[in-house]
């Protein structure tokens, strides 16, 4: 081991795995401001198709002198260079909760007029499902110190950054932060540095990356490598921002143990210390504390549903007992969530999702079960409003509802079982939604006989407005349908069946700065793998194409 790599890890073992303790990771750099520089080309980024020119705001007079010394020292390292340019835009800084400042660059008018990309950062809820997959032992997590200034930009792309500072003009020679390109071009570079150090499994979200294993000694040479391949490449790593090999640690504000998702304990303190709001701002900062959250609260929507009345543009602001009511049900949600998963795999693991339709929402969730327990495990809650007419609809169409927006979440997250849970609102004798699609005549248009619908219609709310109306209508519209079985596991298929079954799979990542999807069909009896691939899409475009492979293989 040379003698980086020495410098770059602590661990201190008890004699095998037994008693292995993580230190946290040491890395090269101690000082905050440390920038690497990137050894690839000047990148060539979308140009501005209108010139943006926003003068300087007044600045607050604590942030005067971090202010300068951050712009010294951004110069001292080439990160900044002194410009005359036809754009600017306002800088301000931010205060972080370590005690350091962070300088930032109201780029929203150039972002406005910045033509696109094609590539994208990976979506952060499959990040979490994937990790939630591994249900792993032991983490460590690398955090690249200041990635984007470490990323040079060419000279003719580096005007429409300007900003000013005491009457002289400045510009980036390097990826700026708050530009709407730089997280998908940080996170690509860094993938593609990755990729070509081949380096061991991980996941990665721009700048922050994860490894995990059984043992702390696996998680710690996965770590090692990559640190390794990082500092190769160019990059910079902070002492403070590499954490692990640890049973439970925190990754993209998620902590993590056995591959389980919680809430850290220092964000539901924090919450449950929230006092009530005084203004739609304060309720809007409450709501977006919790937001991210929602995923853990069965019946968020429903919940928090008197706290966005009250941050309406056209209604004023009064807190009154139902606001209050709910306030306090959801701060006690927070302070009662379970974790998620973990995921788990195998022929006795059942998916369940679980749909349910009440009077204010609808609500769905996802959980895992094995042999010998009750219920299971959740992996997930969702919730929203009705919408609309929707509001109006008979029980059983508001399940169908809940059923089919339930489903379109379950295919997101890979999930496709379906238990549905007949609220007992309305009629009760109105039969459930499964017991209808069940027992529906094969072949025949699915619907509500005659007197039914207008049974239904007695119901409805007869001040409906026209416009409701023609949307329901357009939603009822008959269509013939086939009931779907699902296909026994592959070891339970007759002999002359097996021949004919085929399985598919399709995959999407950034390659460079570009997603590229993958598809693959495979007959386990004729050993006969196909594969096809392309750019754009997404996780669920290549599976679909790998089903159309499948049914073109099977014409």
């Amino acid at each position: 081991m040379d003698k980086v790599a020495k410098e770059v890890f602590l661990v201190q073992t008890g004699g095998g795995d037994v008693g292995v303790q993580g230190i946290p990771l040491v890395a090269l750099e101690d000082d905050s401001c440390a920038v690497g520089l990137l050894r690839v080309e000047e990148q060539q980024v979308p140009i501005a198709t209108t010139t943006v020119h926003h003068w300087q705001y007044c600045t607050d007079r604590d942030s005067v002198i971090p202010i300068h010394e951050m712009i010294r020292k951004l110069e001292s390292q080439g990160v900044v260079s002194k410009v005359r340019s036809p754009f600017n835009s306002p800088i301000s800084t931010v205060h972080k909760s370590s005690g350091e400042w962070r300088l930032t660059v109201d780029y929203r008018a150039l972002n406005e007029v910045t033509p696109p990309l094609s590539a994208a950062v990976p979506d952060m809820l499959e990040l979490q499902y994937e990790l939630e997959s591994k249900a792993a032992k032991w983490y460590a997590t690398i955090d690249i110190a200041n990635a984007f200034f470490s990323i040079p930009l060419a000279a003719g792309c580096r005007a429409q950054f300007a900003f000013t500072w005491k009457g002289v003009q400045y510009t980036w020679n390097r990826l700026p932060q708050g530009w709407k390109h730089s997280p998908t071009i940080c996170h690509g570079l860094i993938q593609a540095a990755l990729e070509k150090g081949e380096a061991p499994e991980h996941l990665q979200y721009i700048d922050d990356i994860i490894v995990w294993g059984n043992t702390a000694g696996e998680v710690f040479k996965k770590g090692e490598k990559i640190i390794q391949i990082l500092l190769k490449a160019g990059f910079a790593i902070k002492r403070s921002k590499v954490k692990g090999p640890a049973q439970e640690i925190q990754f993209l504000g998620i902590k993590w143990q056995d591959g389980r998702w919680q809430i850290p304990t220092e964000v539901i303190d924090r919450i449950t210390a929230m006092s009530p709001p005084t203004s739609k701002k304060e309720t809007q900062a409450f709501l977006g504390a919790i937001g991210f959250w929602r995923m853990h609260i069965p019946e968020y929507s429903q919940i928090v549903s008197p706290l966005y009345l009250v941050t309406r543009k056209k209604n004023d602001f009064h807190w009154g007992p139902e606001q209050q009511q709910a306030f306090a049900q959801i701060k006690q949600e927070i302070a009662h969530v379970v974790a998620l998963g973990p995921v788990r795999t195998g022929p006795d693991v059942k998916n369940a999702l679980y749909s349910a339709a009440g009077n204010n929402g609808l609500s769905w969730s996802l959980w895992q079960k094995v042999p010998g327990e009750t219920r299971g495990r959740p992996l997930g809650f969702w919730s929203r409003s009705y919408r609309g007419s929707k509001a109006s609809y008979t029980p059983t169409k508001k399940e169908i509802l809940t059923a089919y927006e339930g489903i379109q979440a379950a295919s997101e997250s890979k999930w496709i079982a379906l238990i549905t849970q007949h609220a007992r609102i309305g009629n009760p004798n109105c039969p459930g939604i499964l017991e209808i699609i069940t027992n529906w005549p094969e072949g025949e248009t699915f619907g509500l006989s005659e007197e039914e619908e207008e049974e239904e219609e007695e119901e409805e709310e007869e001040e409906e407005e026209e416009e409701e109306e023609e949307e329901e209508e357009e939603e009822e519209e008959e269509e013939e349908v086939t009931r779907a079985e699902e296909a026994p596991p592959y070891n339970e298929l007759l002999e002359t069946e097996r021949q004919y079954a085929l399985f598919t799979d399709g995959s999407c990542q950034i390659v460079g700065t570009n997603w590229k999807w993958k598809a693959a069909v495979w007959s386990p009896t004729r050993r006969v793998a196909q594969a096809t691939e392309g750019q754009g899409g997404s996780s669920q475009v290549a599976e679909l194409k790998a089903i159309q492979l499948a049914l073109d293989i099977a014409e």
